[in-house]
């Protein structure tokens, strides 16, 4: 996916911000939330975030985002957040429930504090669609997420 210009950030500028990142990785289908967290992380390197600037956390599975990125969000002071995980469809209606209130609680947050969430959670049919969107033939989902994650630093640090 091309991003367009005015999506860009200047390198110049995120170095001389000092922006401050939290990513929150669950660790159920860690084989594909390993591979968004790399995305994610070597990003905001590439893009110039110190890596001092970076702090990470794991937690069990994608439903424990919700509460964690509130603690964080509650408890630092973050230029943005970004949350990992991956659901895959079983036969059950588990995963339903499991999508609808993960993103309605990351939703909540980005409400409720002042600190963007960004959503960077997997809800797929099975695993080879999160292998895609892992760093597969569709890309890395956590690539697209740190570069929304820095523009939305940007944008918050503007208002």
């Amino acid at each position: 996916m091309k991003i367009p210009p005015s999506y860009q950030i200047d390198k110049n500028k995120i170095k001389n911000k000092k922006l401050k990142f939290a990513i929150i990785v669950a660790k159920w289908n860690h084989d594909v939330t390993k591979k968004l967290y790399k995305g994610a992380y070597e990003t905001l390197i590439q893009s110039g975030i110190l890596k001092e600037k970076i702090k990470t956390w794991e937690v069990p599975g994608s439903y424990e985002l919700i509460y964690s990125a509130k603690k964080i969000a509650l408890c630092y002071n973050f230029d943005s957040i970004i949350v990992i995980g991956s659901l895959i469809k079983g036969e059950t209606h588990h995963f339903d429930y499991l999508c609808q209130s993960i993103s309605q609680g990351i939703k909540d947050i980005n409400i409720k504090y002042d600190v963007p969430v960004i959503f960077c959670v997997l809800t797929d049919k099975n695993k080879k669609q999160s292998f895609d969107r892992s760093g597969g033939k569709i890309g890395n989902k956590g690539i697209e997420c740190a570069k929304t994650a820095l523009y939305m630093a940007f944008f918050k640090n503007s208002i």
